[in-house]
């Protein structure tokens, strides 16, 4: 397999980028909800958000490098089989993931500065608090934050069980392409 995409399939760093964003996104959301139980005393009550800020900060850069490589770097073709209204859903629910995402981040950044402080991220810098004190900041940011969370989860969830069908069912190399697997010759274009 090579580093860069072919007109068959995706190569390494996308492959890379595709499953560190996945990853990222769903470790954060558990870390999030876990944390918004945790109570004064909790030995977790400090380091919790200081690892779901610094990590959140993080996967804003792992974004734009991904999407830089993908504007930089061409996809695949389409998988011949594919219907139209596949190639449309799935435009759109990725279209959707990157919008929704870029607005969770903000939103985190706009909990995280309501008050005027600084994000510390990973104790290297700290991200400065740009926008604050705007009116009821942290709890109007924490709901658009919390619920476009919950958005990702369930298109993330749509996502994944199309490419299981596109696996299990259709039979073509939708899936492995984006594992990185040998893909089967017989289907493709």
């Amino acid at each position: 397999m090579q580093l860069k995409n072919t007109s068959l399939t995706y190569g390494w760093i996308a492959i890379g980028f595709h499953w560190l964003v996945a990853v990222t996104v769903i470790g954060l959301a558990v870390l999030g909800l876990w944390m918004t139980d945790l109570t004064y005393y909790s030995p977790y009550y400090r380091s919790a958000p200081f690892w779901h800020k610094s990590i959140g900060v993080s996967l804003v850069l792992v974004l734009l490098l991904r999407l830089i490589w993908r504007w930089c770097n061409p996809r695949p073709a389409h998988i011949a089989a594919h219907k139209g209204w596949e190639k449309r859903l799935a435009g759109l629910v990725h279209g959707l993931l990157y919008l929704l995402l870029v607005v969770i981040v903000i939103s985190g950044y706009l909990i995280s500065t309501a008050n005027g402080q600084g994000i510390d991220v990973f104790g290297w810098f700290t991200l400065p608090a740009l926008v604050s004190g705007l009116p009821e900041q942290a709890d109007r940011a924490g709901f658009v934050h919390y619920w476009l969370a919950i958005t990702v989860l369930v298109l993330a969830g749509i996502h994944a069980l199309g490419a299981l069908k596109h696996h299990f069912i259709d039979r073509d190399n939708t899936l492995r392409r984006m594992l990185g697997l040998r893909l089967h010759s017989s289907e493709e274009h």
